[in-house]
């Protein structure tokens, strides 16, 4: 019989609601597991870490409202206790080891199944120096090799010129003659590929030499030991 101390308290922070009640849905059929709360925005999140003080929070890298690793920073301050798993649509060697230095848990993809998500939970709530990386090997070996400017595509490449003459979205936009929403798509691109946290820093990304190589974190089996 599972005490209150068994259960993992876990925060939903999804800007789609179908993706949040999928998600509650799935982890209520634990007996060991509990939604606590859901947010659809980052300060949202921030508020209901603070609140809740959950044990374990899957985070959407693209929710609203601020970038993923000063959302990242803003939850560890406000509640110190809970492990970040962090869910996206993109691979992103860079970012995957940007938010690694910002204290994540874990990186999976949101193509995974449910069981290997549930897993991730139990592993990391476990295991407080374990972390999980849902993603290739391969993918994470492009983060040593400098992609740099060169992975944008040239439309991406236009973007972050731009962002670089600190243009506005909108002013952007009507630069390029793009709708303000496919600007933010192509944002969202450089700063996976990047492996950026802001504008600025997908700027400082993209102007490194290629041959700067950072050194690689300790991983075994799709997991890091920290």
């Amino acid at each position: 019989m599972n005490t209150q101390a068994d259960h993992t308290r876990i925060l939903i922070v999804d800007d789609h609601t179908l993706v949040r009640d999928g998600l509650r849905q799935l982890l209520q059929t634990q007996a060991d597991m509990e939604v606590v709360g859901e947010s659809g925005n980052s300060a949202a999140a921030v508020a209901l870490a603070a609140m809740e003080q959950p044990d374990v929070i899957l985070l959407d890298i693209e929710i609203p409202g601020g970038d993923a690793a000063a959302t990242i920073r803003q939850i560890r301050h406000s509640s110190p206790e809970s492990q970040i798993l962090v869910l996206s649509m993109y691979e992103g060697p860079h970012l995957v080891h940007a938010l690694l230095a910002e204290g994540i848990r874990g990186y999976l993809l949101k193509s995974i199944q449910w069981q290997e998500l549930v897993v991730a939970i139990r592993a990391i709530r476990a295991d407080r120096t374990r972390v999980i990386l849902g993603v290739s090997p391969d993918s994470l070996n492009l983060a040593h090799q400098g992609l740099a400017r060169s992975a944008l595509s040239a439309r991406e490449r236009e973007v972050l010129d731009l962002v670089a003459q600190a243009l506005s979205n909108s002013q952007i936009a009507a630069r390029l003659g793009l709708t303000e929403a496919t600007v933010k798509r192509h944002l969202r691109n450089i700063f996976a590929k990047l492996g950026a946290v802001s504008r600025l820093d997908a700027v400082n990304k993209a102007a490194e030499p290629t041959h700067r190589k950072p050194a690689p974190p300790r991983t075994r089996h799709g997991t890091t030991d920290r």
